[in-house]
């Protein structure tokens, strides 16, 4: 059975590696990179201030901030390690040499999650929960799946890295919501009861 499932893996991954055009080896390398969405997260943060106010869009963003930590410090650094399964475009995996390298994009260290894809569903699962809003859930559970995919078509990730780190993304999303929500009810209250009982900390 895992033989099976690892046969399918290999055959989605190269089916997605292999279909190459000039147009989306330049596209999909753009889109895999950081930098490039930067105005996109600002103008998420503008939206999220101008629908919220301040002392929600700051509880919104501290969400997102727990979020992104979590996901890069739990699978990057302890699930990965652990796991140790090669990415696709290592020289020492065996299906290296059907891989295609695309504008020299060949990342080291390994595979499995996906931080790409788990930082991106964690920040659609969250921002979707916060707003609600259809289009919007649609279109950036959209964006992260587009992002996910690049990976795929980079050869850097196997399909269930991506499947992995999104899951492992969307609990994180969740995760991080309901417990900065929790505290931010929590402190206030805590804060009521010592200013009305000042012997709590005597």
């Amino acid at each position: 059975m895992i033989e099976i499932l690892s046969s399918i893996d290999d055959q989605i991954l190269l089916f997605f590696n292999g279909n190459h055009t000039a147009f989306l080896d330049s596209f999909m390398s753009l889109i895999t990179g950081k930098w490039i969405w930067i105005p996109f997260y600002l103008l998420l943060v503008d939206m999220i201030f101008r629908k919220l106010g301040p002392k929600y869009a700051l509880m919104v963003l501290l969400s997102v901030v727990l979020a992104i930590v979590m996901t890069d410090q739990i699978c990057a650094s302890v699930i990965r390690p652990y796991i140790g399964r090669l990415r696709p475009c290592n020289p020492d995996n065996p299906i290296y040499q059907y891989i295609t390298i695309v504008n020299g994009i060949s990342p080291g260290g390994y595979s499995w999650p996906s931080c790409h894809a788990a930082n991106t569903f964690a920040l659609a699962t969250l921002l979707s929960l916060v707003f609600r809003i259809r289009v919007f859930t649609l279109g950036i559970f959209a964006w992260a799946v587009m992002v996910s995919v690049s990976r795929l078509y980079l050869g850097v990730h196997y399909p269930t890295d991506i499947l992995c780190g999104a899951a492992f993304g969307s609990v994180f999303g969740y995760l991080s919501l309901q417990i900065v929500t929790r505290l931010y009810i929590a402190i206030p209250r805590l804060y009521m009861m010592i200013r009305r009982r000042p012997d709590v900390l005597s």
